[in-house]
């Protein structure tokens, strides 16, 4: 994990990358970031590995790092992924997570609806992550926690924009919901199915925002 100064980097780097105000190709140029952000080099260093990691950037050895390019079917094929590996987290939860993991995910997910009420966009991501990786842990498999981790940061560029979308929060929370009641129900299968189709309709906001190309 990034340190704090690093991580705040990475985010408002992958954020630009989503937003299109990056291109596939541009350079990210070490001391022209360290200066934008007001930081050493180092931390300027940890977030391009980091972007290198999650496959967003590039790492061009003596040329330094660039922006990667992510058509729209590679980053189908990644939420498709980590669809099924987020429905598998959500199946093994509802059989194994404790009573106390049951009352967080509850409780992150009354913070997050309130959030969604509100309009909160920046507070509904952060709790939107702690939903998922509550969810994670859940599962007490950490091969399995490592791996749905890893989907969730290669994606989280495109995967954040759906919720500058109209109504995206309240449909985020209502899909919520519906994991929640299954996962605290220990119905295993609706649990997976509702996490599948929450991916699902993650996936299809994403690729509708018409940032990424085809492949050629």
């Amino acid at each position: 994990m990034p340190e704090p100064l690093a991580r705040k980097i990475v985010d408002q780097l992958s954020e630009d990358i989503a937003a299109g105000r990056l291109s596939p190709g541009d350079r990210l140029d070490e001391q022209g970031l360290a200066a934008r952000f007001r930081v050493s080099r180092t931390p300027v260093r940890e977030a391009l590995r980091e972007l290198a990691a999650t496959g967003l950037a590039d790492n061009r050895g003596r040329r330094g790092f660039v922006i990667a390019e992510v058509t729209a079917e590679e980053l189908a094929e990644m939420f498709e992924a980590m669809g099924e590996v987020e429905a598998l987290c959500a199946r093994l939860a509802a059989h194994r997570m404790s009573p106390f993991e049951r009352l967080q995910l509850k409780e992150i997910h009354r913070q997050a609806g309130e959030a969604a009420g509100a309009g909160d966009s920046d507070a509904y991501v952060r709790l939107n992550e702690a939903f998922h990786d509550v969810i994670y842990r859940g599962t007490h498999n950490r091969f399995i926690e490592d791996m749905a981790r890893g989907l969730r940061r290669r994606t989280a560029a495109f995967r954040d924009t759906q919720f500058r979308e109209p109504g995206r929060l309240g449909l985020s929370a209502e899909s919520h919901a519906r994991i929640v009641e299954a996962i605290d129900g220990n119905r295993s299968e609706e649990a997976f199915s509702g996490m599948r189709e929450h991916a699902a309709a993650a996936s299809a906001m994403a690729l509708r925002s018409g940032l990424l190309r085809p492949s050629s």
